[in-house]
C-alpha cells in the first residue's frame, strides 16, 4: 500500500473477490469464513441503494408539489458511494457529510421517517425541522451534518478525528465531500494536518465531475484528485463510484488501515449525478448525451445484472423489493404530513446550551 501512488480499484466481481467481504459492523454480515459473500449480502446492498433512489424520487415529487421547500440537492446516481462506504464503518465511527447528504444519512441508518420529517420542517425531523434538506444531523448515529458550505465539513471531521486520536480510540471519522472542495483551502489545510498528525480520518471525495455548473477540467489544471491527495503523504486510491462492490472493497481496505493507526486515507469515487446540481438548476452546462452515457452505468442496474447472472435475483424478487421500499416511503410521507411543527415558544431553544441555564 503506497502512501504516494494512487491505486485504482477494479470492477464488481474482481473487487468482491479481492475484498473477501471482510467482517465489519455487527449490522452488516458481509462474509462467510471461506471468504464468499454472506447469503443475502448483495440483496441487502441493492435494497439500500433502492431505498435511497426511491426516497430521492419522492422528494422530486414533493418539491414539485410545494410540499417541501428550500434548497434540495439530489443524490440520484451516486448511491453506490454512500452504501459501499458505510459497509466499512461501525456504529461508533463518525460521518460528516455535505449538503447532498440524504443518501449518506439513510445509508448511515438515520430513519426515512426522521429524514422525511426534516424535509417537511417538522419537529419529528432529525434536526427538529430546523435544518431541512441541507442540514441533516443525528448524534445518535454519529452523523454530524449536512453542511451547507462547500468543504465546510472537512475541518469538523479533522476535529472529531483529532479528539479520537488524543483519546487513543480506534474509531474512524469518515468525511464525504465533492470535487468542488479541492478548490477550497479547507481541503488542503485538513489534508495537511491529518497527514501530519496521523489522524484516523477517511476522506471520501465524490467526484461527479461538476462543482455546481463548472466542470472539473475547467476548474482544475490537474484533474487526478487521488494523485493530488497523495501529495500530502497519505494513501490515496481511485475507485469506480458506480460499482457498489468496488466501493465496498476499497472502503473496507482503507478503513481497516485507518483503524490500525496508519493515519488518514483518501478515496476518490468517480461517480455522476443524474439530476441537476439542485432543484433550482436548469442544467444547461451538461450534454444530454453525457448524462445518458452515465445512466448506462446506473449502480442499481449494474448490481442487479450481476445478481441475475449469478442466480441471486429475478423479476419477482425485484418487484417485491421495490414495493416494500415504496410502501415504507409512503408511510414516512404520511407521518411527516401529520407531524407537528416546532412551537414558537421553542424559537430560542438550543441557541445556547441548556445546561448553562439558557431557555
Amino acid at each position: 500500500m503506497s502512501s504516494t501512488t494512487p491505486q485504482p480499484e477494479g470492477k464488481a466481481r474482481s473487487a468482491a473477490r479481492r475484498s473477501g467481504h471482510r467482517k465489519g459492523p455487527a449490522t452488516a454480515a458481509r462474509g462467510t469464513p471461506d471468504g464468499h459473500p454472506a447469503p443475502g449480502h448483495h440483496l441487502s446492498l441493492l435494497r439500500r441503494m433502492l431505498a435511497i433512489r426511491r426516497f430521492e424520487e419522492r422528494c422530486v415529487e414533493l418539491y414539485s408539489g410545494a410540499k417541501i421547500r428550500g434548497f434540495v440537492h439530489l443524490y440520484i446516481g451516486e448511491e453506490a458511494v454512500a452504501v459501499g462506504v458505510n459497509q466499512a464503518l461501525r456504529e461508533e465511527d463518525a460521518v460528516v457529510s455535505t449538503y447532498r447528504e440524504h443518501g449518506h444519512a439513510l445509508a448511515r441508518g438515520v430513519s426515512a421517517d426522521a429524514v422525511m420529517a426534516e424535509m417537511y420542517g417538522r419537529a419529528t425531523g432529525c434536526s427538529r425541522g430546523r435544518g431541512g434538506s441541507m442540514h441533516l444531523f443525528d448524534a445518535t448515529h454519529r452523523f454530524y451534518g449536512g453542511n451547507a458550505i462547500v468543504a465546510g465539513g472537512l475541518p469538523l471531521a479533522a476535529g472529531l478525528a483529532l479528539a479520537d486520536r488524543m483519546r487513543g480510540s480506534t474509531r474512524v471519522t469518515c468525511c464525504f465531500f465533492g470535487d468542488g472542495a479541492f478548490a477550497e483551502g479547507e481541503f488542503h489545510e485538513t489534508a495537511n494536518l491529518a497527514a501530519l498528525w496521523r489522524l484516523p480520518l477517511l476522506l471520501v471525495c465524490e467526484n461527479n465531475l461538476y462543482a455546481m455548473g463548472t466542470s472539473l477540467a475547467r476548474e482544475h489544471a490537474q484533474t487526478n484528485l487521488a494523485m493530488r491527495a497523495a501529495s500530502y503523504g497519505m494513501p490515496a486510491w481511485t475507485v469506480d463510484g458506480m460499482d457498489v462492490l468496488a466501493v465496498e472493497a476499497v472502503a473496507l481496505r482503507a478503513a481497516e488501515s485507518v483503524r490500525a493507526g496508519n493515519g488518514p486515507h483518501f478515496l476518490e469515487a468517480q461517480t455522476y449525478r443524474f439530476r441537476a446540481h439542485s432543484m433550482y438548476d436548469p442544467d444547461r452546462y451538461r450534454a444530454k448525451s453525457e448524462i445518458e452515457e452515465w445512466k448506462g452505468r446506473d449502480p442499481l442496474k449494474g448490481l442487479a445484472e450481476l445478481m441475475r447472472s449469478e442466480g441471486q435475483l429475478d423479476d419477482r424478487v425485484l418487484e417485491e423489493l421495490d414495493k416494500e421500499v415504496l410502501a415504507e416511503i409512503d408511510q414516512s410521507v404520511q407521518r411527516a404530513e401529520k407531524a407537528p411543527l416546532e412551537p414558537v415558544s421553542d424559537l430560542l431553544r438550543f441557541v445556547t446550551s441548556e445546561t448553562g441555564g439558557a431557555a
